[in-house]
This record gives structure tokens, sequence and C-alpha cells, in this order.
């Protein structure tokens, strides 16, 4: 099963009543894993790639996996971008394919999160990609990932949130009702009332960042009041680092593959428990048959160039363009190319790789697209073939 819309996949969770995990991920070891359990649960699942570990890996290597594993698996996959920190960010994390974003801007005052998540989905939403915002804040306690997330937590306000979600125009909103990042320090103690509240004056699917360390009484009040969405890492970080340290402590000579066994199985293990507990099991059938696939387009111009023109010229004409035109949202990637074929029609192709349909018309409407097109294209290709190709 191919790639699907993130907004059609969270929508079939909040009107059916379950939740899909969107687990982070920073290896292969957990990428298998994660990918193994939604497969063996026949459950939809979110590939998610949190800012805040890009330190830990190359993200553009990650990424390609990340996008192979998600048109390979055998359920319905979205791939997203968690906590981004920019705008830049999220163009990037869209050209790397990701067709689901975060701008976390909750750490700021409420003007400047509306401002810069308008920013955020007024440029996603030229691509087709949906937006996850978040008002509140939910701070970290304890574990590898509290650190990233300093000072004290702050409630969703439900008033708040209806304003959020209508200046803002984000798809999904992720909010602060008590959990946290990391672990807990006691009991949970997490404010139904208020996520009702935030439920009945937002009615889009809601989001729970910090979801380690809750009961199954506390996911099903949390699904049950409009949680369609729930981020999961800590615990699959320290069951991960469990099996290490098994693995160390039965062979201290251990080499680095053999301290990793069985860290895949672990990750496995823990999210089919996750996908059982939210309701996501048995599902996959159904989201695909609800859920528009994410198909990417190749946009293909073929042209021969003005006589006027040498072949030093039209490449050097070509590789500044392909500079300008990569930094487009939703342009993945762009290659220039000239046939190998003798007397071919044309000498000359541009192949443009766009996240998603809906970027065709952005990306012709674009200031940097016509100001290269009018200016240095154009006028040297009159004899010239566009066609825009969808994944089929």
């Amino acid at each position: 099963m191919p790639l699907v819309d993130m907004r059609d996949m969270l929508q079939h969770a909040y009107g059916n009543g379950y939740a899909v995990g969107a687990f982070d991920l920073v290896s292969l070891d957990f990428l298998e894993g994660i990918i193994q359990a939604a497969e063996n649960q026949q459950a939809p699942v979110i590939l998610s790639l949190a800012e805040s570990h890009f330190e830990y890996f190359n993200v553009a290597y990650i990424m390609a996996a990340t996008v192979a594993a998600a048109r390979g698996a055998a359920v319905p996959v979205a791939v997203h971008l968690d906590h981004g920190r920019t705008l830049e960010s999220v163009v990037r994390a869209v050209r790397l394919g990701c067709n689901g974003v975060m701008l976390d801007a909750s750490h700021r005052s409420y003007e400047d999160n509306v401002r810069l998540t308008r920013e955020v989905v007024a440029v996603a939403h030229r691509c087709g990609v949906p937006v996850e915002g978040e008002l509140g804040y939910v701070a970290g306690m304890e574990g590898e990932d509290a650190v990233k997330h300093p000072g004290r937590l702050i409630y969703t306000c439900p008033e708040e949130a209806c304003r959020y979600v209508a200046e803002t125009g984000v798809d999904f909103l992720a909010v602060s009702v008590g959990t946290v990042h990391g672990r807990f320090r006691g009991a949970p103690r997490l404010d139904f009332p208020r996520l009702e509240a935030i439920r009945r004056r937002v009615n889009i699917p809601l989001v729970i960042h910090g979801g380690t360390g809750l009961s199954p009484d506390h996911y099903r009040a949390l699904i049950a009041r409009g949680v369609a969405k729930i981020n999961y890492y800590t615990a699959l970080s320290d069951v991960a680092a469990r099996r290490i340290r098994s693995n160390s402590a039965a062979a201290a000579e251990a080499g680095y593959t053999r301290l990793l066994q069985g860290v895949r199985e672990a990750v496995r293990q823990e999210v089919e428990t996750c996908m059982q507990l939210w309701g996501g099991s048995g599902r996959a059938k159904d989201v695909l048959a609800h859920c528009r696939r994410w198909h990417e387009v190749e946009h293909v111009v073929e042209f021969n160039a003005d006589a006027a023109m040498d072949e030093k010229q039209v490449h050097e004409m070509m590789r500044k363009g392909r500079k300008v035109l990569s930094r487009i949202p939703g342009v993945r990637r762009v290659f220039i190319g000239r046939s190998v074929t003798p007397n071919s029609r044309y000498r000359y192709c541009w192949i443009i790789r766009f996240a998603g349909t809906q970027v065709i018309e952005s990306y012709r409407n674009h200031p940097d697209h016509l100001a290269f097109a009018d200016t240095a294209f154009r006028p040297i290709a009159g004899d010239r073939l566009t066609i825009d190709f969808e994944e089929w």
C-alpha cells in the first residue's frame, strides 16, 4: 500500500473513534520495527521524524530510507515532520518526502504562534500538505527527550484553541492537558474536562504529545474526546536501551551489531501494544479505502535551444535554473539532461519532481519560477513540450 494523505488518515481516525500512532524514529532499527508492527497489526501508521532528534543522524539519509519504507509497506503510511522549528525546516521536510508537517511555536506568545503557524499553513497547503499546530506547552519531566522541552507545563485554553484554529487554518491541533515529554514524575493527572471543551470548540482531530506512561484507561478517555494522533517516543527509546544494556551484560566484549540484536524486535512489540490499545489494529483496509493516495508528479519539459546558444551555454543556463527551482516549496528534485538518442525530436529536458498534484499550480505561479522562465528559459526555448505526469 502506498503513502496516503495524512489529512484523510486522521479524519478517518477522528470519525471512527481510534488514534493513529506517530512513532518518532531515530534509526533503521526503529523504522523497521515500526513498519513490521503496523503490518502485523494491519494498522495505519505515521512515521515521525522530530527535528529535535536531527543531531543524531543525517536527516536526508534517514528520510530517504523512511520514504522508501513507507512506499513499500503493506499498510497505509504517512511521513511527518515533528516539532519543526522554522518555515525553512518545513519546506525542507516536504522536499525530502514528508506529507504532514508540524511547526512547534508553542513556546512563543499566542500572537507569534499564530503568525508563524499561519505562514507555514500557507506554504504547506499550496503543496497539499496538512499542518499540525500546537497551543499550550507540553514540558519535559524526565528522560532523554525531556531536556529538549524545558520550562513549565502550560495548559491549552479552550477559547484560545477555537481562535487559534480559525486564525491559522491548521488541520490538526496538538493540545496540552497534562501529558509530558519524557517520563512522568508520579501518576499522570490529565484534565479531561478541558480536553472535552477543546473538542467541542474546534472539531478537528486532536493530537497528544508525550504519549508514554499513560494507562489504557487514559488512552481510551483521550480518544473518546477527539484525540486521533498520539506521539510516542520515550517508551521506544527505553525498550531499545534496555535491550542494549541486556546484550552488554550478557557479553561484555560484544561488538556493535551484537549490542543491537533484538532492538528492532523490542520496538516492534512496543508499537504493536500501542496499536492494539489505541484501536488502530485491523483498520488498514478501511483506511486505504477512505484515503486519497499520495501521488508525486513529474513535471517534464523537453526543448530545443535557440541556434545561437551552444551546448555549454545551455548547460550553464540549466545549471543555474536547477539551483533556483530547487528552492521552490514542493519541489523534491530537479533533473537536467540531454538526449543520448541520435536525431531525437528534442535535445534537452527538465524533469522536476513535485511533492503532490497541488504543487503544479503553486510552482507555475511562484515568482522565482516566473522570473527564471521569463528571462532565462523561454526566450531561448521556443520549441518545447511540457507535460505533468502523475504517479500511477
